[in-house]
């Protein structure tokens, strides 16, 4: 049996993680089963999700598998970016100059801040009455 090529990235974006397989095919984009533009469904999570295949012209040269979990949609699209993009470097390392300038490989480290006691959420207070 032929072994199975494919290439691997985990990307990150707040609490979402995405597992990213990048496999040779004809351009197909399928997240967690369901296709791209049926789980993505605004443009800008749609051209988020497809950034580093787009810059490296090689979106029709790969099938694209990714698992997200985790946080919310827009977070998860950031997540396949970055994933993709470091599955990107793992099949040509020539690729890592292009993609580390647009920062593709960079993690997002911002996080959510925390709700404080004695306030209404991280930074908001509750309404001070005088009287």
């Amino acid at each position: 049996m032929a072994d199975l090529v494919q290439y691997y990235g985990t990307g990150r974006r707040k609490s979402a993680i995405a597992r990213v397989f990048l496999r040779p095919g004809t351009g197909a984009f399928k997240v967690n089963g369901k296709g791209y533009e049926e789980y993505f469904v605004t443009e800008q999570q749609r051209v988020a999700a497809k950034r580093s295949l787009v810059l490296t012209e090689l979106l029709s040269t790969f099938d694209v598998i990714t698992t997200v979990k985790g946080g919310g949609v827009s977070a998860q699209a950031d997540a396949v970016k970055m994933g993709s993009a470091r599955a990107l470097v793992v099949f040509n390392p020539e690729l890592r100059n292009l993609l580390k300038t647009e920062n593709l490989l960079t993690r997002d480290a911002r996080q959510k801040e925390r709700k404080k006691y004695g306030q209404k959420g991280a930074r908001a207070r509750f309404q001070f009455s005088k009287r």
